[in-house]
């Protein structure tokens, strides 16, 4: 069984950063592929980043190229969003979602993950 638990979400004035962080608290051997999506109650979930088991591709919603990074930590199965220059439109929940093995085709299709957190509000203020 493998637990996710979001964490580092707050408020925050916009330009500002935060740094959100998802322990997979799980002994299993195989890798996966980890993704942050973020909802609102005005707008459907949408993918944020993907990371691929490897640690070494990423993707990206456009609208968060180049403020946001997503990186992982496989010694203690964590993986990091790291979001600066942060605007009201990034307010939202944000959830950590996987799957373990490589990462689905499609892009960011909620479907494709069988394991989620509960989630952490991000709130970003003008």
């Amino acid at each position: 069984q493998l637990q996710l638990v979001e964490s580092g979400g707050g408020s925050v004035q916009a330009g500002g950063s935060l740094r959100l962080s998802c322990v997979a608290a799980t002994d299993t051997h195989t890798l996966m592929c980890m993704v942050w999506f973020r909802q609102t109650p005005e707008k459907e979930r949408e993918g944020v980043a993907r990371i691929h088991p490897d640690g070494t591709r990423a993707n990206y919603a456009a609208s968060v190229q180049g403020r946001f990074t997503i990186s992982r930590d496989n010694a203690d199965s964590t993986v990091y969003l790291q979001m600066n220059s942060l605007t009201p439109e990034d307010t939202g929940v944000y959830t950590c979602a996987a799957v373990l093995g490589p990462c689905p085709r499609l892009w960011f299709n909620p479907g494709s993950y069988n394991n989620w957190g509960k989630g952490t509000q991000v709130t970003v203020s003008s």
